[in-house]
């Protein structure tokens, strides 16, 4: 049986619903992925996030992937997009990072005045530096989640330029980063409360 007919099979199979068909094509095209994610250079954690984005897209679209043999060209090409719209984010965040440095965040007095009214003075100023220590794109995540008013996954999304679906789990490493710090810095009983939207 030719690579071609393989790929075929494992892809009629994964639209009707196999879950061993749709495992063998993970197994067999990661390894693609993320050399496509070291070609463009990016950390563990945004090529997770690529990772997760391109499988997300190809469960969206295998049923309308005309010819299953292409499947590795369209892993490929849809690889090297969203490596290329993390690259652009990036830049754009390293330029906020730039005006951050001269001009403080506008939801900076906000999350100061939550830290102020949820906590103890050094209880704030031990979030405040586990806060600090995270990677801006945690900081800029948590930050939205928690303004006040609320602001949507949507618009979460745009600001960010993220997909609506990497929010979710992103938000979960975000806080875990933050649990991490507070812990390493003996701050275990300390919590970040934040409202699920």
């Amino acid at each position: 049986m030719g690579d071609e007919s393989a790929v075929t099979i494992l892809v009629v199979r994964a639209r009707d619903g196999d879950q061993r068909a749709w495992d063998a094509i993970v197994d067999r095209y990661a390894p693609l992925v993320w050399s496509v994610c070291r070609r463009f250079g990016l950390d563990r954690l945004d090529s997770d996030d690529v990772g997760q984005t391109v499988w997300l897209r190809l469960l969206e679209n295998l049923p309308r992937l005309r010819e299953p043999a292409a499947l590795p060209g369209w892993l490929e090409r849809t690889t090297k997009n969203e490596c290329l719209r993390v690259a652009k984010s990036r830049r754009r965040l390293e330029r906020t990072e730039e005006r951050i440095k001269r001009e403080p965040p506008e939801h900076a007095d906000a999350f100061d005045e939550l830290l102020e009214s949820n906590a103890a003075a050094r209880d704030n100023a031990l979030l405040r530096e586990a806060f600090a220590q995270l990677p801006d794109r945690y900081r800029q995540l948590l930050l939205l989640l928690m303004a006040d008013p609320p602001v949507s996954y949507e618009e979460i999304s745009r600001r960010l330029d993220r997909p609506i679906g990497s929010i979710g789990p992103q938000r979960a490493r975000s806080l875990a980063a933050l649990r991490k710090k507070l812990v390493e810095m003996d701050m275990a009983g300390v919590g970040l409360r934040t409202t699920g939207r």
